[in-house]
């Protein structure tokens, strides 16, 4: 296989470039590739510049690594690209949760939907699209691995106003079974999936455990050992507990609907009117916790004294995967080699039936020789569809009021919001987050 040019925009990423840059190191065809780290943070670069040499050397493996700030130089022969970044990072995130707080709106991410959600889309937007374009007409033929949340409207911008084969990425479902797997003690069997819907709300449409009914394994346990409702567990609100699942709301889902969601309960909160409210402890009744931007700063501290001491030969890197799926999608769409299927989000060809067609979506797809191919999910069953659909259109028209600066559709995104309860403070809250967003906001 040839020597690939794998380009990570947000390579200084604390959160994202160690895992993946080791998941491609430990794979023995890609040795002698190149790795480009860009980011627009060179302290942020210097430091995963130390790591990645580290990394090869405990490794035992052969790399190129470039850093640079200058993202269309990087991007010159680039075969793939892998996006992760936060336009202005947890300062911006901050007020993104601070600012719908004093609206009595409680969000347990705030990166996906909701106000926060729609905050982040509208200031990642033109970047995300200047990044696209700048692919479309530099190194055209490489494909786009899109990790940046919101995964499904930053991925919908790309597919819709650019030709640059993109895939979004996100490990919600992988995190998800290996739960489920924990649950049910079938650690070592074979588990096959069908899942639909939009990033951080799929769901389980059905699965089989080596062949026998996922479904009726955990109807079975869960007459045995019945989900805790209220969660009276111990809900500390400290870094080391924010990101727990408990999987007391997805659980509850599943009691309500059938159907499993495949999502952590922290993301899946932020989609319902009634989990996030006074009401239920801010989410404490279903075992969540809110995540303020001070536990991600903590996170990031801990992230970063961890990366400077491996860096620095003080402590041992461990080669072990990341759980992330990039390195084997790029084997697999590079070499054309094997039958690969992972969870994907890609436009909505008809794989899943009934909701919008091009808008993107998630289910799992299969990937072959320079080809992503999503595999049919069906229908959605009434009261799925039913969440589901308006969120899709939602997205759409965030996407719209995003590329056009459109502040009357941004207040229409948020006054049908679950998650906005009082339809009053819709405009005050919006008018709020574009003032302090101003100087990212450029097309408004």
């Amino acid at each position: 296989m040839p020597k690939l040019r794998i380009v990570l925009i947000g390579g200084g990423s604390l959160t994202w470039t160690p895992g993946l840059l080791t998941d491609l190191v430990m794979e023995p065809e890609l040795e002698g590739s190149t790795a480009v780290l860009v980011d627009i943070d060179e302290a942020a670069l210097e430091r995963m510049d130390a790591f990645a040499g580290r990394l090869f050397e405990t490794a035992g493996r052969h790399w190129n690594i470039e850093t640079t700030t200058d993202r269309r130089a990087a991007l010159q022969g680039a075969d793939f690209v892998l996006l992760t970044i936060a336009v202005g990072g947890l300062a911006a995130m901050e007020k993104d949760l601070e600012i719908p707080l004093k609206y009595g709106i409680y969000q347990t991410v705030g990166d996906t939907v909701g106000p926060g959600g729609l905050s982040r889309a509208l200031r990642n937007i033109p970047v995300i699209l200047d990044i696209a374009r700048d692919i479309e007409r530099i190194c055209p033929d490489a494909w786009l691995l899109q990790y940046t949340n919101p995964m499904t409207t930053l991925t919908r911008v790309i597919t819709r106003e650019t030709k640059v084969k993109t895939i979004g990425l996100c490990h919600e479902l992988p995190g998800v079974l290996r739960r489920v797997r924990r649950l049910l003690d079938i650690r070592d069997a074979s588990i096959d999936v069908t899942v639909a819907g939009v990033n951080h709300l799929i769901w389980l449409l059905g699965f089989h455990v080596d062949g026998h009914d996922g479904y009726d394994l955990l109807r079975r346990h869960l007459a045995e050992h019945p989900v805790e409702f209220p969660y009276r567990g111990e809900l500390p609100g400290e870094a080391s507990s924010v990101w727990r699942d408990r999987m007391v709301l997805k659980l509850r889902l599943f009691e309500t609907f059938g159907v499993l969601p495949a999502a952590g309960d922290r993301h899946l909160a932020e989609f319902f009117p009634h989990f996030l409210t006074d009401a239920t402890r801010r989410g404490g009744d279903y075992g969540v916790e809110l995540t303020t931007v001070q536990h991600r700063r903590q996170a990031a501290a801990a992230g970063r004294a961890i990366a400077d001491r491996m860096a620095g030969g003080e402590s041992e890197i461990p080669l072990r995967p990341s759980g992330e799926a990039a390195a084997e999608i790029i084997m697999a769409l590079a070499s054309g080699t094997g039958d690969y299927v992972h969870v994907m989000n890609l436009p909505n060809r008809g794989q899943i039936a009934n909701l919008p067609r091009d808008a993107v979506v998630e289910t799992m797809a299969r990937l072959g020789r320079d080809a992503a191919t999503p595999e049919p999910s069906g229908e959605l069953p009434p009261a799925l569809a039913a969440v589901l659909e308006p969120l899709v259109i939602r997205q759409e028209m965030t996407v719209e009021a995003g590329l056009r600066g459109d502040r009357a559709l941004a207040l229409q995104v948020l006054a049908t919001d679950p998650l906005v309860r009082d339809f009053a403070v819709s405009e005050p809250l919006l008018d709020e987050l574009l003032r302090a967003h101003a100087a990212l906001l450029p097309q408004f």
